[in-house]
């Protein structure tokens, strides 16, 4: 007869509740550079992170005189959006995009956007996620795919 030692199961934290992740959102809306920038993130359902550009500013526009967004603007706030998925798993963790790629379909124009992003796949401490930017019209003006990296440190306010 052969003993065989039982499996070790890696845990998971259970899933954060719509609360735990609008505590997550008002501590990092708190942020001076989301404030500067002029962004604010919310979590609309348990598998979506939501970034808002509310109003859109000339500073936000691109340049020779264009009034779509400029595209560095749609960069940071796609980084920012699937930078911030991992929540959606353990808002507690501190994480960082490692990847992005982006395709831009449309200018976007108007006075807000709004980015949506969400997990594709989910292993060990790589996360992949996919975004979308829409003009003020609800039209898909941008996409976005990246990778996050999970770190086992916590997220906490530096003093």
């Amino acid at each position: 007869m052969t003993y065989a030692a039982p499996m070790t199961e890696t845990r998971r934290p259970a899933p954060p509740t719509l609360e735990q992740l609008a505590q997550y959102a008002i501590r990092f809306n708190e942020s001076p550079i989301l404030a500067l920038f002029g962004v604010h993130i919310l979590f609309p359902s348990l598998d979506r992170v939501r970034v808002v550009l509310d109003p859109i500013q000339p500073a936000h526009r691109g340049g020779l005189g264009t009034a779509a967004v400029n595209g560095g603007v749609l960069a940071a706030v796609f980084d920012l959006t699937i930078g911030i998925t991992p929540a959606l798993i353990d808002p507690t963790r501190r994480n960082a995009t490692m990847q992005l790629s982006m395709n831009f379909e449309r200018p976007v124009r108007g006075n807000r956007l709004t980015a949506e992003g969400f997990i594709h796949r989910a292993g060990g401490t790589t996360l992949s996620a996919g975004a979308e930017i829409y003009d003020e019209a609800g039209q898909v003006c941008a996409r976005a795919q990246g990778l996050v990296r999970m770190s086992q440190g916590k997220w906490e306010r530096d003093t």
